[in-house]
């Protein structure tokens, strides 16, 4: 059956780990309402493009002109009409990539994306621009949806990140050899203490190696050669770890985010595996809201250089351990999935949900049903 929605994907041209989760997004939609998907290709042309068009617009102030001025990449000439053309995009720097199906409002009857990280102090206004033409913008972020509101002047909502919960649920019994995973951005003093705990008490720490990266050597990224795979991977480690340090988007870098706490990736992958997470969360309402069961997240300084006491402290009570690790996948099952932020968008525009859709509620009520806590006698 042909597909009622209509994805554009940078999967091709953009491998870089943190794009893995918007993917996963794409790869959920494509599941759950037959959607067909085009891949942007030749980054190079690409770019080209954008930087033709970004000093024309700049020079001339007019978006037709730079249009017109600006050579064409790679495009697709769509066939047929679609219910509903919905770009995912990492970042507002990637929105360019619309020049590569010029004729996506006129095939599509409803049109939105979703820009996974966009920051109010580093929005490019003139990419920002070519959204004027969506029914509805969704970002990831919460702060700076008012500003893309403004700039495009179409309707924009915040969209909370999720996960593929089917994947990163474990079995109720799952057996958890890892003792700490702490990936991504990191705190030097945590992790020297867990890596001399790992020695000293001979237990699994898991944690990259790869170079730290960026103009301040505050990141840890690296490229994959399959997003899937990679999801894949990351939901095997976490279903076998017993704590996750997860903490608020950039807290390694807080002129970068001044002050405005962002809920990062890491809450609902370590929920819906069922890991106990420790370290800073968000200190905001929208958190407090999504995440508000007990222990959902204990807190644990960013810089802790007594991270295995706290942690011996923690196992000491498994009945506690065990109550946290199963109300994480049982509410990231009933709130967090993938699914609850496609029937979010298509409520909003009017859309029908599809069967595959309830399909998936049911699979995750059961998943949800599965961890649920035995009745105290």
């Amino acid at each position: 059956m042909e597909g009622k929605v209509l994805l554009l994907s940078q999967r091709r041209i953009s491998d870089l780990v943190a794009f893995c989760l918007s993917y996963e997004f794409e790869d959920n939609l494509a599941a759950m309402a037959r959607a067909d998907q085009f891949d942007v290709q030749n980054r190079a042309a690409l770019e080209f493009s954008r930087r033709v068009y970004k000093w024309t617009r700049l020079a001339s102030g007019s978006t037709k002109l730079a249009g017109v001025l600006a050579p064409s990449p790679p495009q697709l000439r769509l066939q047929r009409d679609y219910e509903l053309f919905f770009p995912i995009f990492s970042n507002a720097y990637q929105l360019h990539s619309l020049a590569a199906i010029p004729d996506w409002r006129k095939r599509c009857r409803k049109a939105a994306c979703f820009i996974t990280e966009v920051w109010a102090d580093d929005i490019p206004e003139y990419l920002v621009e070519l959204l004027s033409g969506f029914d509805h913008i969704f970002v990831g972020l919460h702060h700076c949806a008012p500003q893309i509101a403004r700039i495009a002047g179409r309707p924009c909502s915040y969209l909370p990140l999720a996960v593929d919960v089917e994947r990163f649920a474990p079995r109720p019994e799952q057996q958890r050899s890892i003792a700490v995973c702490n990936i991504g951005r990191r705190s030097a003093t945590t992790h020297a203490a867990l890596l001399a705990g790992a020695e000293r008490e001979r237990f699994f720490y898991y944690y990259d190696t790869v170079a730290a990266s960026g103009s301040n050597r505050k990141e840890r990224t690296f490229r994959v050669d399959n997003p899937e795979e990679h999801r894949i991977m990351i939901a095997n480690i976490l279903q076998r770890s017993r704590y996750f340090i997860a903490n608020r988007s950039h807290v390694n870098n807080p002129e970068f985010t001044a002050g405005r706490d962002e809920i990062s990736a890491r809450y609902y992958e370590g929920a819906a595996a069922g890991a106990v997470m420790v370290g800073e969360a968000p200190r905001t309402e929208e958190f407090a809201r999504q995440f508000d069961w007990p222990d959902a997240v204990i807190h644990v300084p960013f810089d802790s250089s007594d991270i295995c006491q706290i942690l011996e402290a923690l196992d000491a009570d498994p009945a506690r351990l065990r109550a946290v690790q199963n109300a994480n996948v049982r509410e990231a099952a009933l709130r967090h999935d993938w699914l609850y932020r496609i029937q979010t968008v298509f409520d909003i525009l009017g859309i029908a949900h599809t069967d595959q859709m309830r399909a998936r509620a049911n699979r995750l009520r059961q998943i949800a049903e599965s961890f649920e806590l035995p009745a105290a006698a």
